[in-house]
């Protein structure tokens, strides 16, 4: 074999094109050639074409909102002719239930007058009846059941809550069930008719409220009631007696000294004074609904008063 030597393989660099300028920013010139997606730009196209087809999108809009103005418009208008259709009908009933108010006050005047009335015309036929049963008692006999208007010395005493009393309270006062506060209750004025009492007062009256055998003193929420007839403060306690003796006794009592208590405590302000002269109205009614006057001769044992227990 011949020895021609083979031509050597060409290992030299195979010459490359000539590189783009803005090749190094392919991801850029991507972006701004699509700036859209294909998706968005599809969905714009589709409702481009509806828009065709359609009203402008933004006469839509007007017209709706046009539309919404007439509407509320509408609204209004009626609304506010139904209100001046129906003003004179209100105005009608509302002076028809003030009419009816002011008859239904006026007949509950002339019943109370009436029932004073009567009041008083069964006070005087009690008055008679004492007298013509009573003979010369009759005055004591209505003096003690609190039936007549009685005049003479006595004290005056005045209890009134604290300047900062405030309904409701905390624990209670002593063990009563009071709370802790400077308002007075009904057992704190019970205390105090009955000191009188037993200090010697011959009749008693709170505010204007005469107290006899059947008088009761109690409470309904915050008021007090003497035969269920809600007093207000400041509470005026009069009593018919021996004026400076009956003061005297009575602050000296277990009562007074309760009374005291409460004002250095609970602020509750009181005032009591010696009178000359108060005067203590009747008691409004007296009904005896047990007790019946004594006939016949004395029993062994006792005497015969002649009179029943008011």
């Amino acid at each position: 074999m011949c020895g021609m030597s083979q031509p050597r393989p060409d290992r030299s660099t195979p010459k490359t094109l000539p590189a783009r300028p803005d090749a190094s920013m392919s991801l850029l010139t991507n972006v701004m050639d699509h700036s859209l997606d294909d998706g968005y730009a599809e969905a714009a196209a589709r409702k481009s074409e509806a828009g065709v087809r359609g009203l402008p999108r933004t006469l839509r809009a007007k017209l709706g909102l046009a539309a919404g103005l007439v509407l509320a418009a509408l609204v209004v208008t009626v609304g506010a002719a139904q209100a001046r259709i129906s003003a004179p009908t209100l105005a009608k009933e509302r002076e028809e239930l003030i009419n009816r108010i002011q008859k239904g006050t006026g007949e509950a005047d002339k019943q109370q007058q009436r029932v004073d009335a009567l009041r008083d015309d069964v006070g005087r036929m009690q008055r008679e009846a004492l007298k013509k049963h009573g003979g010369d008692r009759a005055e004591l006999l209505a003096l003690l059941a609190g039936s007549t208007e009685v005049t003479g010395p006595g004290v005056k005493l005045v209890v009134d809550d604290a300047k900062d009393a405030a309904s409701g309270g905390g624990g209670p006062r002593e063990s009563s069930g009071f709370s802790d506060t400077g308002r007075v209750r009904d057992r704190d004025m019970q205390r105090v008719v009955n000191g009188l009492w037993a200090s010697g007062a011959e009749a008693i009256s709170v505010n204007g409220q005469r107290l006899t055998s059947l008088s009761a003193i109690r409470a309904a929420g915050e008021a007090i009631l003497v035969d269920n007839k809600p007093l207000v403060p400041p509470y005026t306690v009069l009593a018919v007696g021996d004026g400076q003796r009956l003061s005297t006794a009575f602050q000296d009592s277990a009562d007074g000294q309760y009374l005291h208590v409460l004002q250095e405590n609970y602020g509750v302000r009181t005032r009591i004074s010696a009178e000359n002269e108060v005067t203590l109205p009747p008691a409004p009614s007296l009904i005896v609904r047990t007790a019946k006057p004594q006939t016949g001769p004395a029993k062994s044992g006792g005497a015969d008063t002649g009179k029943g227990t008011s």
